[in-house]
């Protein structure tokens, strides 16, 4: 670049730019919508873990068609678990709030279900009870995790009442009386290792219920617990680093309200080129490749600018933290700018029109925000998506930002990032320059 065009440059930069100040709305759009929108979305995300919040719990209707201690006691260990909100209701109530979203998952405990279950404990062969999961086919996840829950609730309940219980008592007997005749398949020493397990078992049930030495009811039941206990420890970028929700949200709702922002380049430029001005400006002493390097610039700048008070407000408002590489940061910042500069020039190339352009390209950039994982992270989507995101420098840019922030990677973790945006801002760049035209 000759030292004389300098001037011209920064004069067209400059005046893209108090343009842009000039206009309310464009301000409202680049830095107040982005910044609700983030804050909303990082709430749902987690929000800030360092502060606690109520989780919400998933709501389950149980209904219990047998009347048992056991089906009490399984229906009671739900309700104990801080997860669940665990309301009582007939077959015909559930049904109807599953039916309505009002309810998740409605549990329905069969006729029989206790003395089914703590039989077919003993025996294999026995006929299981089945117990009903009425749900929500929108509430796939809390599905599994009631699947979960009443699978441990329901083992804790029916082994306390077939080791400690009078159901088990009986199912005990009656295994027992059983065994005194030969069994198919089963030779004399296992039926007599068989009977020693199942006459202990019957010892400790009954000593299990007899008074306390004070005269006093013993009220102790054991069942079968979890065999181990799960500590989870969140890995970060550092010891007593927490996940804040935050910064994933701000770094999606850049990505795109800065490519919304590219949209309205392309769109200006058209506009532009069917007033004429274009056409006139090809008598001023610039190259055609000087206005174009002028508008991207702009547009490169108001983008940096939109990430910058963005990150600043959840710095200052929600704790986000740089806990990677600064200087990663803003060289994935500055990339993603360009490249969405780039991206509209390429939008004032292909267009024809002002109003097709912003339909179509509007459309581009909703699909590349949702596939690169602004709106939600991407490991929720399908293996084969995940990867076929690879190509969408959104996913890149997002994946950058996180590195930086929370998860604390060093500046090569920036590197990638970085090739991927810069080299689509060069090939869209290299799209603009060839097929752009300076008349309607």
């Amino acid at each position: 670049m000759k030292n004389g065009n300098l001037p011209a440059l920064l004069a067209l930069i400059r005046k893209d730019l108090q343009i842009f100040v000039h206009d309310r709305r464009a301000m409202v759009l680049t830095f107040i919508v982005p910044i609700a929108i983030a804050s909303f979305f990082g709430y749902l995300f987690g929000g800030n873990a360092d502060k606690e919040r109520e989780t919400a719990k998933i709501e389950i209707r149980a209904i219990d068609q047998d009347g048992t201690a056991l089906s009490r006691a399984v229906i009671a260990g739900l309700g104990s678990d801080p997860l669940l909100a665990v309301r009582p209701a007939t077959l015909e109530e559930g049904r109807e709030t599953v039916r309505k979203g009002k309810a998740a998952v409605a549990i329905v405990l069969p006729k029989g279900f206790g003395d089914a279950a703590a039989r077919s404990l003993f025996d294999p062969t026995a006929k299981k009870p089945v117990v009903g999961l009425l749900h929500d086919p929108s509430h796939v996840g809390e599905l599994a995790m009631v699947r979960g829950m009443l699978t441990q609730h329901a083992m804790e309940a029916v082994s306390a009442e077939a080791f400690n219980g009078s159901t088990g008592e009986k199912m005990l007997g009656e295994q027992l009386r059983d065994l005194e005749t030969p069994t198919p398949g089963m030779s004399t020493d296992e039926q007599e290792s068989l009977r020693q397990l199942l006459t202990g078992a019957l010892d400790m049930n009954r000593r299990s219920r007899e008074p306390a030495a004070d005269g006093s009811p013993n009220t102790a039941r054991r069942g079968l617990g979890m065999p181990f206990e799960i500590s989870a420890e969140e890995v970060t970028s550092g010891e007593g680093v927490r996940y804040n929700g935050y910064a994933h949200s701000f770094a999606g709702m850049g990505v795109q309200f800065v490519l919304f922002a590219a949209i309205d380049l392309g769109v200006a430029i058209l506009l532009e080129r069917q007033k004429g001005i274009w056409k006139r400006l090809r008598g001023a002493p610039v190259s055609r490749g000087m206005l174009l390097l002028g508008k991207a610039l702009a547009a490169a700048f108001l983008g940096l600018l939109t990430f910058t008070v963005m990150f600043t407000f959840a710095f200052l408002v929600f704790g986000v933290r740089i806990s990677g590489s600064f200087l990663g940061f803003v060289a994935v910042a500055i990339s993603f700018a360009l490249m969405a500069a780039a991206f509209g020039l390429m939008i004032a190339s292909l267009g024809k029109t002002p109003q097709a352009a912003r339909g179509i390209s509007m459309l581009a950039v909703l699909l590349l925000v949702m596939l690169g994982g602004a709106w939600v992270p991407s490991f929720i989507f399908p293996k084969w998506l995940q990867t076929a995101t690879l190509v969408t420098p959104t996913r890149w840019a997002v994946d950058g930002f996180d590195a930086m922030t929370w998860r604390g990677v060093g500046f090569s973790g920036a590197l990638a990032p970085m090739g991927v945006l810069l080299l689509s801002a060069a090939v869209f760049g290299a799209i603009a320059w060839n097929r752009f035209r300076w008349e309607e």
